[in-house]
């Protein structure tokens, strides 16, 4: 009884009854005025055919286009509404402008020393136009100066992320997708607590969506009354919102702005693995950074707070002045990624990478779900003889998405691409490693939702330490996974070849 109770009182499921009464309302409404049928469905079928439209005519990936006409074209009446409710960048007005109000203050906050520029040119062409894009784009600039330390469980980043904290002077802040209530939070929030009572600022920011199952309703009201100022990012309402595209997807931690934290890893105990929603071992990844690179993460915290809570214009107060400066080698760059932007950072620094491999390119994804152009840039790199390997979860979180991660190992396997299913348990890394030499460590998935809908942010790393322990991490992990073969995915006929392409139509709205 408790758990039912605990279930039908769910923010969820309250909001979905809420639309689900919202559609019933609408369909009554056009019983009601059943004489006028002939000229209610010429209106939305008028709509729907310039929702159609309007999809031809923008520049989305055509798999993102046919995914909306589909329904459109099968459900005439209401695909145009579904449209106008769900098919397009959906941040409430005052976010938008949040956004746009505060990007100005990432380019008179960070700034580009062109001396590192000139000796990354000196040193990989390729990379220095990587880091280049990202720079344009991103507006994130490349640091040298600063040590990364790369983490392949959850346990030990959260115990460093600790040590961290009980340091902590000036600020912290703190932004993750799901924040649940637990051994893990608890921990965090006991320092938290304390550093608030000795005059430390501290800062959080959760995603509503993200956080809905684990987190009672108006937590932010209180960790406020506690002295942490807190935002619930696009907190969910029930007016024909059950589904909110736009969440913030990001994991970041700064500490007084000398060290910054970002990877797969949320606040909640299942990433620690002291809970076990899907069974087995929750494997996840995450990487410490400390020095001139912290800088990018402070700032795109601090531009995501102002966003939706406009509290400064100057950002660089926050930027941490550092006597002595970590002496490790290589290049780190922090970088973002949003919807509402016009491009496709995520995507498109993975696809420099894969383009770029000459040896090797080894993948951490829980999810495959992407377009043609990265199925069609795997599928060339190992044409062309580069060894490249992914690793997906051998435990699904989500059945379907999983169905579809699976659909796509036919085409990368007959191409020469080596695909391993994680067999311990479900496999959450976001990772990219390319020749001994450059990767990725961050937030961003390999499939639509990162790409298109989501906030973002990764850490792109060239011949720093941190990569060896990557590369040790990936090739222990083949090592107890499944690799996929052909045999495999005949086996898997009906679920790869039939159930996958139906699934794969609609993926972008999934």
């Amino acid at each position: 009884m408790r758990k039912f109770l605990h279930l039908a009182l769910n923010r969820v499921v309250i909001t979905g009854f809420l639309v689900a009464l919202q559609i019933g309302f609408f369909m009554l409404e056009i019983f009601r005025w059943s004489n006028y049928y002939v000229a209610i469905a010429i209106v939305l079928r008028l709509i729907s055919l310039g929702a159609v439209v309007a999809i031809i005519l923008r520049s989305n990936d055509p798999a993102v286009k046919l995914a909306w006409v589909v329904p459109i074209l099968l459900f005439p009446l209401l695909g145009g509404i579904m449209y106008l409710a769900f098919g397009h960048v959906f941040l409430p007005g005052r976010l938008r402008r949040g956004w746009e109000q505060t990007s100005r203050h990432i380019g008179q906050s960070l700034h580009q020393e062109t001396e590192i520029m000139d000796r990354l040119r000196r040193e990989s062409t390729d990379t220095a136009n990587q880091c280049a894009y990202i720079l344009g784009y991103a507006e994130m600039p490349v640091w040298d100066r600063t040590a990364a330390d790369y983490y392949a469980d959850g346990i030990p980043y959260w115990k460093k992320l600790l040590e961290d904290l009980e340091q902590a002077k000036e600020f912290i802040f703190l932004e993750y997708f799901i924040l649940g209530e637990g051994t893990m939070w608890n921990a965090v929030l006991e320092i938290l607590e304390r550093k608030v009572r000795e005059g430390v600022e501290v800062r959080l920011i959760y995603d509503d969506v993200g956080s809905v199952f684990v987190l009672p309703k108006n937590y932010d009201e209180v960790m406020e009354k506690k002295g942490i100022k807190c935002i619930a990012f696009n907190r969910i309402i029930p007016v024909m919102a059950l589904i909110l595209n736009n969440r913030d997807h990001r994991k970041i931690a700064v500490i007084d702005g000398r060290v910054g934290y970002t990877g797969g890893i949320n606040i909640s105990d299942e990433y620690i693995n002291y809970t076990h929603p899907h069974g087995g071992y929750w494997k996840d990844a995450g990487i410490r950074i400390e020095g001139e690179a912290v800088r990018n993460f402070t700032a795109m915290f601090l531009q995501m707070w102002n966003m939706v809570r406009y509290t400064e214009d100057d950002y660089s107060r926050y930027f941490h002045r550092f006597v002595t400066r970590p002496e490790r080698t290589g290049y780190v760059q922090p970088y973002m990624d949003a919807p509402l932007d016009g491009e496709l950072v995520g995507e498109n620094v993975y696809l420099n990478m894969i383009g770029s491999a000459v040896k090797y390119v080894y993948i951490f994804t829980p999810y495959l779900v992407t377009d043609s152009e990265v199925v069609t840039a795997l599928k060339l790199a190992a044409k062309r003889g580069v060894d490249v390997r992914i690793v997906t979860p051998g435990v699904p979180d989500k059945k379907t998405i999983y169905w579809l991660t699976q659909s796509n190992y036919q085409t990368l396997v007959e191409a020469g691409v080596k695909i391993y299913q994680y067999t311990p348990g479900f496999l959450h890394s976001k990772c990219v490693l390319c020749d001994d030499e450059s990767a990725v460590v961050g937030t961003i998935n390999f499939d639509y939702r990162s790409f298109y809908h989501h906030f973002e942010c990764g850490v792109f790393l060239y011949r720093v330490d941190a990569i060896r322990d990557l590369k040790r991490d990936m090739e222990e992990t083949f090592g107890v996974s499944e690799l996929i073969t052909m045999e495999w995915c005949r086996k898997k006929f009906v679920k790869s070849n039939v159930i996958g392409p139906i699934l794969k139509l609609f993926s972008p709205l999934l």
